[in-house]
């Protein structure tokens, strides 16, 4: 039996010595195997609200009406340095004046938000869907209260600042001071 014993014994101490042997060549030193194999990187931080260049156009699909209905508003990075934008938007109406003077609208968020990285000139956006003016000339917004019309809104993102925008194509107009909003997206909305 004793026998037996030290040939497992000298089995076992063959094995730690390949093992040894095969870690030294491959550059691994006793006790730092894990650390030779986890790395860790630090996120791209925040936007910062000079990085953006913020413009608007009406989206393709929006509700029946004559009003904006739905708008896409685009974030691009205009910086050198990759960075992240996440969240839901704050939405508020502004005149011709600071975005410091404005109106906030109800927001009702959908969706769930992520981290979204922008290189440098990429891009990211968000669509926000308004209540609807209906009818003609002036409108009328069906809950009885007065259609709202802007030259230009305020849209702020968290940790990456306030951007006064204005449409493309004509000028924001909404009812009942609601926005329904999604959160910032790598994917272009229609």
């Amino acid at each position: 039996m004793r026998q037996h014993n030290n040939g497992i014994r000298r089995a076992a101490l063959a094995t730690t010595a390949v093992t040894a042997v095969a870690a030294a060549v491959a550059g691994i030193l006793p006790g730092t195997a894990m650390a030779a194999t986890t790395t860790t990187s630090t996120p791209p931080p925040a936007c910062a609200a000079s990085a953006l260049k913020v413009s608007a156009w009406q989206a393709a699909h929006r509700p029946v009406g004559t009003g904006t209905g739905a708008a896409v508003v685009q974030f691009t990075n205009v910086s050198r340095h990759t960075c992240i934008l996440k969240g839901h938007p704050t939405v508020a109406g502004a005149g011709n004046g600071s975005p410091a003077h404005n109106t906030p609208l109800k927001v009702t968020r959908t969706g769930r938000a992520a981290n979204v990285t922008v290189r440098p000139h990429g891009k990211a956006w968000v669509k926000l869907t308004f209540v609807q003016v209906q009818g003609e000339a002036d409108g009328y917004c069906v809950s009885g209260t007065t259609p709202k019309v802007y030259p230009t809104m305020v849209i702020g993102l968290p940790h990456s600042g306030k951007h006064q925008v204005a449409l493309n194509d004509g000028w924001w107009a909404e009812c009942d001071n609601k926005v329904t909003v999604t959160p910032v997206s790598a994917v272009k909305p229609s």
